[in-house]
C-alpha cells in the first residue's frame, strides 16, 4: 500500500469519526433535564417570552433539524451563544483563550523547571532525606486532585502569611492591563515596558500556575527518578565510572540525556 492512498484512507476515517462525535454530543446535550429557553429567560420570565426564544434557538423545530442546524454552526463557526453571558460562545473562548495560555504554559515551564532537577537529585542521592520528600511529593502530586492543591496555597500563602494576592482577576484593580498584543498579560507587559501590569501579572499567576503545575510535576519527578535510576545502574554508566570522567559528566551529560527521552514524551 502506497503512502498516498494510506493518508487517503485516514483521512476519510475522519469522516465518520466526527460524525460519531457530533451525534453524540447532540444526544447528550438534548437529553439533559431543562429547557435551555428557560434557563436563557430567567425564572420569571412569561410563556410568551420562553416561547419565543425556544423559537429563535430552533428549539421548536424536529429533532433531525436541529442536529443538522448544529453541525451546520460547528462548521461555520457558530457555537451559538452562552447561557450566562449572553454573548457568542465563539467571541467568549476568543477573549479567554489567552488567559487559560498563559497559565498552561506557566504551569508547564514550573513543572519542568522543578520536577526533571528533583527527580535527578532524588535519584542520584537514593534513599537519603531528599529522596523521601521527592518521592512524598510524587505521590502526593499524583493522588490530591488540583482544587485540594489550589484550596491548600491559598490557605498557605493568601490567609496565613499573606504573600499571595486574591484569586480574583489577572491583574491588580489598581493597575492598568498593559496593550493587547497576543493576549498573554506577562508578554504583552515585556514587549511595551510596562512593569506594573508585568508584577501585577505575576503576582496573580503565581499559585494557580503551582496549583496546575503541581499536578503535571508529580508524574514527571517520578518517571525521571526511575529513568534516572535504571540509567545509572547500566552497564555504559558503570563504564563510564570505571574510566574516571568526572561525575557531573557522568550525570548529567550520559545519564540525564538517556532519561530525558520518555520525559520528551510525557509533555
Amino acid at each position: 500500500m502506497g503512502f498516498g492512498r494510506y493518508v487517503l484512507q485516514r483521512l476519510l476515517l475522519v469522516i465518520p469519526t466526527l460524525f460519531g462525535v457530533t451525534l453524540i454530543a447532540f444526544t447528550l446535550t438534548y437529553l439533559l433535564p431543562g429547557n435551555p429557553a428557560l434557563v436563557k429567560a430567567g425564572a420569571l420570565a412569561t410563556p410568551e417570552h420562553v416561547a419565543e426564544i425556544e423559537r429563535r434557538m430552533g428549539l421548536d423545530r424536529p429533532v433531525p433539524v436541529q442536529y443538522w442546524r448544529y453541525v451546520t454552526g460547528l462548521l461555520r463557526g457558530d457555537l451559538g451563544e452562552s447561557a450566562s453571558t449572553g454573548r457568542p460562545v465563539l467571541e467568549d473562548f476568543r477573549q479567554r483563550v489567552p488567559a487559560t495560555l498563559e497559565l498552561t504554559l506557566a504551569s508547564l515551564v514550573l513543572a519542568v523547571a522543578i520536577g526533571i532537577p528533583l527527580g535527578v537529585l532524588s535519584a542520584v542521592h537514593r534513599d537519603t532525606v531528599l529522596d523521601h520528600v521527592a518521592r512524598l511529593l510524587g505521590v502526593g502530586g499524583v493522588a490530591m486532585p488540583s482544587f485540594w492543591t489550589g484550596l491548600l496555597l491559598l490557605y498557605v500563602f493568601f490567609y496565613l502569611l499573606g504573600v499571595a494576592p486574591a484569586p480574583l482577576g489577572r491583574l491588580a484593580p489598581d493597575v492598568t492591563p498593559p496593550t493587547r498584543i497576543t493576549g498573554l498579560y506577562v508578554v504583552d507587559a515585556l514587549l511595551t515596558a510596562n512593569a506594573a501590569a508585568l508584577v501585577s501579572s505575576l503576582h496573580h499567576l503565581m499559585l494557580p500556575a503551582l496549583t496546575l503545575g503541581f499536578a503535571v510535576m508529580a508524574p514527571l519527578t517520578r518517571m525521571v527518578r526511575a529513568t534516572m535510576l535504571e540509567i545509572l545502574e547500566s552497564d555504559y554508566v558503570r563504564a563510564a565510572w570505571a574510566a574516571g570522567l568526572p561525575r557531573s559528566r557522568v550525570i548529567y551529560g550520559d545519564a540525564l540525556r538517556n532519561a530525558l527521552i520518555p520525559v520528551i514524551t510525557l509533555l
